[in-house]
């Protein structure tokens, strides 16, 4: 029993120091990481000599899984949004929904950029493109700043190969059946999508403008040259398109059989190879082969890409160490007798995302806490480590404020003070963190 109290005690040092690393110190996410990887493995009792190597093999595996996947994906990302195809999408959106219904164009809008493009650098993007709008059609500025925040909020928590969605999917073994991930947080996101919209239209009436925008302004899409629908669309919806098939392909019934279909099948949707493929088309996005573009935009994804490899990385290795020292075991024998079930990943998550402030840490940090425990709280299942990465994401939405960058994103381009931006933005991660977890929970009475 002492044993017991004494790892509890130590779990509870390693979170309260990435925690507080993170908020109070100002240290990198990489280096609290890493560091509560050793204090962890020290306090626990593993032997000195061998806790370098655990993490050092921590970190490796799942780099081996992912690492190629955030390069390539952040690339495209990158891709996307220096040829101007962001815009390319948002007016695709436009024509669709038409500028009746500005506040869903938005949030459709953001849904879709999000995916292969960070959150806060799409809000940056298309600010301009939604100020046109506040003009066009009079809506309340805040209504459309949060309709398009929240929008990008669902898939970027969600739907890989975003970062941090697809950091939990490899911290839960799903590296095989990453296209179910997807399918599963394109439902998911789409509900976290009109959840936000309808927060949105509500908060809207309250505050109708925030930004001084005196007459109207021309579309984005009337200064710039823009690439085609089809160029815009295809480094996104293949990849997605082909690991979701490899998933189809190698279901255990083989619906295409054993034969050339699927060993094909199963080649291209690995997730690098697709990847790679999504990147290849990203091509047909370039003006010019030169150096700035074969050189320049992607020697930016890959800088981009950088801190996110490291986090993810040092959430492995925490990860590692937490499954050495048996923390997890332990943990999930206390917590058996609650019975919280899938609300456990989502608890965790919300802990750390409201007190660091990182999306992406949240996801990391918690599947990696989780994993051990996955069979103690009824998700060792295929369906079972899916929905426990919803969850971890419904988790790592809630809350968003003062020390997320998103949130100063959000205020700072949309013209609101900190007050409106708690009253709005922070309140509609609550409600859509919330509301996405209560449909997860739902989809857990399906499928488990």
């Amino acid at each position: 029993m002492a044993e017991t109290y004494w790892l509890l005690f130590v779990l509870l040092i390693s979170i309260l120091f990435i925690i507080l690393g993170t908020t109070k110190l100002k240290m990198h996410p990489f280096i609290v990481l890493l560091l509560a990887s050793y204090i962890t493995g020290a306090m626990a009792g593993l032997p000195i000599d061998k806790i370098a190597l655990i993490i050092a093999t921590g970190f490796g595996n799942i780099m081996a899984y992912i690492g190629i996947v955030i390069v390539l994906g952040t690339i495209i990302g990158v891709i996307l949004e220096k040829s101007n195809a962001a815009i390319k999408l948002a007016e695709i959106v436009l024509k669709l929904v038409g500028k009746r219904y500005p506040g869903l164009a938005m949030s459709i809008i953001g849904y879709i950029v999000s995916i292969p493009v960070f959150c806060d650098s799409a809000f940056v993007i298309l600010s301009s493109l939604k100020k046109s709008l506040v003009a066009k059609t009079g809506k309340s500025s805040v209504a459309l700043s949060i309709a398009l925040a929240t929008g990008l909020y669902a898939t970027h928590t969600f739907v890989p190969p975003t970062p941090g969605p697809i950091a939990a999917a490899g911290n839960l073994g799903l590296e095989n059946q990453l296209g179910l991930v997807i399918l599963f947080g394109l439902v998911v996101a789409v509900f976290a999508m009109f959840t936000g919209y309808i927060w949105a239209s509500y908060i809207g009436k309250k505050y109708p403008n925030t930004e001084n925008i005196i007459s109207e302004i021309e579309t984005p899409t009337e200064k710039i040259i823009l690439p085609s629908a089809t160029k815009s669309l295809l480094p996104i919806l293949v990849p997605i398109f082909l690991i979701a098939l490899r998933s189809v392909a190698t279901y255990p019934t083989h619906p295409f059989g054993e034969g050339l279909i699927f060993t094909s099948l199963n080649f291209i949707g690995q997730p690098i190879n697709a990847l790679l493929i999504g990147f290849l088309l990203s091509f047909l996005l370039f003006p010019k082969f030169n150096k700035e573009t074969l050189t320049g935009w992607i020697g930016d994804g890959i800088t981009a890409a950088a801190p996110i490899l490291l986090i993810t990385g040092a959430g492995g290795a925490f990860g590692t160490i937490l499954k050495e020292t048996q923390i997890g075991d332990t943990l999930g024998n206390v917590l058996a007798t609650y019975q919280l079930g899938i609300f456990l990943p989502f608890i965790i998550a919300a802990t750390f995302k409201t007190a660091q402030g990182s999306s992406t840490v949240a996801l990391v940090a918690t599947s990696a806490l989780i994993a051990p425990l996955l069979s103690t709280i009824g998700l060792d299942s295929l369906y079972g480590k899916v929905l426990a990465v919803m969850a971890t994401g419904a988790g790592a939405m809630t809350i968003s404020h003062a020390n997320d960058s998103f949130f100063w994103v959000v205020t700072q381009f949309s013209g609101m003070d900190v007050k409106t931006g708690y009253k709005t933005q922070t309140l509609a991660t609550l409600i859509q963190g919330v509301s996405s977890m209560i449909f997860i929970y739902v989809l857990t009475l399906i499928f488990l």
